[in-house]
């Protein structure tokens, strides 16, 4: 009897103890895939995209106030990535819409053209398009004061006649290829994060820099000239203490300076100007001479510099156009006089090369392949040259010191 009733109490607690503890874990497991199915997003996750979030672009024509008109098309070309939040919103490359808004010509009292550009639109990744907010003016150069100075020699001569200087007219207004404009989303946009790719956490911005690059450098009207076919890596005091050390000069900018020398160097005149030409929609930052010593105003040795808006390393890019001036020709349909240039430009590329590696300023070089290859080309005044298409890129030496060979060329020509 005891037996018995001893069991009948152990199975009565087994009971409570079922109650109590297993049956509320049970019916928890049973609940637990309810419970986190209300913590999740009901959708697919969203990324909110702000408006004001900046997009560089470049024009992709050149556009002039003599022949544009009021709601034409325009593209621009997306210049760098725009990534949020990890993910790449807009692809560099990718091709925005936007249009003319305004056109001004040319007009008396030495007023230049004028244009107004605007952005209207940009495709994402992930196929939807966003509105755009740019407005960007691009005056032609004025001569007004030109005028005015035309006018008061001319009415202290013969008044009567100064009146005919307000009929002078300033310049067109000439938008080039690549001129850079920043554009900003309109609106905030939602986008679904799982149509977005990852943002590239590393790539070579010396392979992106070229594959934006356009191969070749524009005159002020907007006409291809010299191709691109030298990079460096340099801090801006690296660079210009290399090509010093090197035995290169800066040619001069004022024309007070230009013609003062000329009048006094005559042809012991190193520093001789050269054209500008565009990068970017903007002329040469730096523009090197080494000229011949033994012909220095007929032949020399030049080349123009652009910065980009790239780094490597933390230290900017910059690309370079070199050609080698090896006569001067007078061309007569432009009533000018213009240096002659070997025609095999790729020489130029290497020597330049050489002439550093030899001044001890070189840490590396290697060559990159275009985007655009240009075999066969002219120069913007119609000079015909040849090239095997590549860019020598050139890192320069940061801590170099110059030496003797060079800086007795340097000497002999300042």
């Amino acid at each position: 009897m005891r037996v018995s009733e001893e069991l009948g109490r152990r199975k009565a607690q087994l009971m409570r103890y079922a109650v109590h503890q297993i049956v509320p874990l049970y019916i928890l497991l049973l609940l637990s895939p309810r419970l986190a199915a209300q913590d999740l997003p009901s959708g697919p996750a969203r990324l909110l995209v702000g408006s004001g979030t900046p997009v560089k672009l470049e024009v992709d024509q050149t556009i002039s106030s003599a022949h544009a008109r009021k709601n034409d098309r325009l593209d621009f070309v997306v210049v760098d990535d725009v990534t949020v939040e990890g993910f790449t919103l807009i692809r560099a490359g990718v091709v925005a819409l936007g249009s003319v808004v305004r056109v001004k010509g040319k007009r008396p009292l030495g007023m230049g053209g004028d244009v107004i550009v605007k952005l209207d639109s940009v495709e994402l990744t992930n196929g939807q398009r966003v509105g755009l907010v740019a407005h960007k003016e691009f005056k032609g150069r004025s001569h007004t004061i030109r005028m005015a100075v035309g006018m008061a020699i001319t009415a202290s001569i013969f008044l009567p006649a100064a009146p005919v200087f307000l009929l002078t007219r300033g310049r067109d207004s000439t938008v080039l290829k690549g001129a850079e404009v920043t554009a900003y989303t309109k609106s905030e946009v939602s986008v679904e994060t799982e149509s977005l790719p990852i943002a590239r956490k590393s790539h070579s911005e010396l392979a992106e820099m070229v594959r934006l690059l356009p191969p070749r450098a524009l005159n002020g009207e907007g006409r291809e000239g010299d191709m691109l076919n030298l990079a460096f890596m340099a801090k801006e005091d690296d660079l210009r203490d290399a090509f010093a050390r090197a035995g290169w000069l800066k040619v001069e900018k004022s024309p007070v300076q230009i013609i003062w020398h000329l009048m006094w160097q005559r042809k012991h005149y190193t520093k001789l100007p050269m054209d500008k030409l565009y990068v970017f929609g903007r002329p040469q930052d730096y523009s090197y001479s080494l000229p011949d010593p033994n012909a220095i105003v007929a032949r020399r040795h030049h080349l123009r510099i652009w910065k980009t808006d790239r780094q490597a390393d933390g230290v900017p890019l910059w690309v370079g156009a070199a050609t080698h001036d090896v006569a001067i020709e007078f061309v007569k349909h432009k009533f000018r006089l213009f240096h002659k240039i070997d025609p095999n430009v790729d020489e130029e590329r290497e020597f330049i090369a050489q002439n550093l590696a030899e001044a001890k300023q070189l840490t590396r070089e290697q060559y990159v392949h275009c985007t655009e290859p240009v075999f066969k080309a002219q120069t913007a005044t119609g000079q015909q040259y040849y090239s095997d298409s590549k860019m020598l890129f050139l890192e320069l030496n940061q801590r170099a010191e110059p030496s003797a060979g060079t800086t007795e060329v340097a000497a002999k020509l300042k």
